[in-house]
């Protein structure tokens, strides 16, 4: 037998002889009735926060990687070049390995985070990825620089590298652009004084709050 076309309606629940052996109404009270739309209503209002949340992020992760491939010379490169170091990353075992190999970290230096960014130099921003150790703060540029040697006679390759140990580290501030709000960056200080600016990030918000607590952790551990 087909089901009806349209839904029944009645004024009381049937008994189970009427239609079904197997058929189990049961009446919601009044108050059950409340608290279910209360635990809808909430559930719904904390799932347009998570989905606020998520758009905002979104939205800064827009910002942040659009402005990324800004700080370059060219955006066309910037954008190559990301794509270059991603594919370095996938082939060389991830960035646990290739931060080991570049800075020869012991066995009980833990890699903890890594953040793509420019580094300010005197020539121009200079593409890396910044690391964030147990031990240490280090930039790696993405590819290798060139400069002049043997008093200008001869180029030669090099690797643009910056490495801090934590106990050296003094301070790590955030910063931003008076005139352009989207350009932030966070100084890096050391104890004896030198400074080491980088911009940039895609994920800046989470750089700056992983460096001030490493910076932090570090100095509860040496008090």
């Amino acid at each position: 037998m087909q089901p009806a076309a349209t839904a029944r309606s009645w004024s009381s629940p049937p008994a189970a002889t009427e239609a079904s052996p197997y058929a189990m109404p049961s009446p919601v009270q009044p108050a059950a009735s409340k608290g279910t739309k209360e635990t809808v209503k909430n559930a719904l209002s904390r799932w347009g926060r998570k989905v606020g949340e998520a758009t905002r992020k979104a939205e800064d992760l827009s910002r942040n990687t659009w402005q990324h491939l800004r700080t370059a010379p060219s955006i066309g490169e910037a954008a190559v070049g990301r794509i270059a170091q991603g594919t370095k990353v996938l082939a060389e075992g991830g960035r646990e390995r290739i931060f080991r190999q570049a800075f020869s970290a012991p066995p009980d230096e833990q890699l903890r985070k890594s953040y793509a960014c420019y580094l300010s130099t005197a020539a121009g921003p200079v593409m890396g990825v910044l690391y964030l150790s147990t031990a240490r703060v280090a930039f790696c540029s993405d590819s290798p620089l060139s400069y002049e040697a043997g008093g200008g006679d001869r180029t030669e390759w090099s690797y643009y590298k910056v490495a801090i140990p934590l106990h050296r580290l003094r301070a790590a501030s955030a910063s931003a652009s008076k005139l352009k709000p989207a350009e932030k960056f966070i100084q890096l200080v050391s104890v004896d004084k030198h400074e080491f600016w980088f911009m940039g990030f895609v994920n800046y918000d989470s750089a700056v709050a992983h460096l001030q607590e490493a910076l932090s952790g570090f100095r509860n551990l040496q008090a």
